[in-house]
């Protein structure tokens, strides 16, 4: 489950990373680097809704289990 979870996270990072780099280029004829961009920050939107989900998913199945951060003690 970790590994999907970290592939998904990745993903985001990846269309994120795309509408940057579409945002950065030099506009082309109609336009066409906005779409892109659009297209791609609603990917990002969309595989995080999903991933959240998993998560969620995962947890009420009992697949994750929370773990909490060690109090030393």
């Amino acid at each position: 489950m970790k590994i999907v979870m970290v592939l998904m996270l990745v993903l985001v990072l990846v269309a994120l990373a795309s509408a940057g780099i579409f945002m950065l280029r030099r506009r082309q004829e109609g336009g066409a680097s906005d779409r892109h961009m659009a297209r791609a920050l609603a990917v990002r939107v969309a595989l995080s809704v999903a991933l959240f989900l998993f998560v969620l998913l995962s947890w009420s199945l009992g697949w994750i289990k929370p773990g909490g951060l060690p109090t030393g003690g």
